[in-house]
């Protein structure tokens, strides 16, 4: 338990039947009248939904502890991805509806980010930019390069985005994994 006055961003909140919050901003207001109130955006931890509540200062709140650890994705074993980790060498399936978005950027040896709560994983957070090599790009017609057009291209990972019409196969790229928007060749 926590109070009002205890917030900070990032903390995560268990609210109304056991959901999962994780305060984004919050701001204490001492109005002329009236009682003190705390102002908050929470966004849900599982659907990524935001919200606006309003708290009376110093009312307490249940917290939820989620433990955050860096680990190696290891493989897949059917639906499962399963990641180990670096530190303990323990492994951990992680169903493929936790894993999310970060399904299309992970390659085996990639670092991420596996937040649990009472040993339920939560989510799967990336880096917000990996490497990743073009598997199948068609090549780019020649004089159409200064259009600034682009190009469907698979990644090895089986994901597809645009790239720029110079970017051949077997080339490796910089990608964001928020966006899934081709930031820049890799050289070397």
């Amino acid at each position: 338990m926590a109070s009002t006055n205890d917030l900070k961003n990032g903390l995560v909140l268990k609210l109304e039947g056991g959901q999962l919050w994780s305060v984004v901003e919050f701001q204490h207001v001492k109005p002329g009248k009236g009682p003190a109130f705390v102002r908050t955006k929470l966004k849900n931890v599982l659907s990524g939904k935001v919200v606006d509540k309003t708290f009376n200062a110093g009312v307490k709140v249940e917290t939820a502890t989620v433990d955050k650890r860096d680990m190696q994705f290891s493989y897949m074993d059917g639906d499962y991805f399963v990641f180990m980790d670096m530190e303990t060498y323990d492994q951990l399936m992680v169903d493929r509806k936790a894993v999310g978005d970060a399904a299309n950027f992970l390659i085996e040896g990639f670092t991420a980010t596996v937040a649990q709560h009472d040993g339920e994983v939560l989510f799967v957070e990336l880096p917000t930019a990996v490497e990743l090599v073009i598997q199948e790009t068609e090549p780019g017609v020649q004089g159409d390069r200064s259009t600034g057009g682009t190009k469907p291209a698979t990644l090895e990972t089986g994901h597809q985005i645009q790239v720029p019409l110079f970017i051949t196969t077997g080339e490796k790229i910089k990608v964001d994994t928020r966006t899934s928007d081709y930031l820049g060749r890799v050289n070397g």
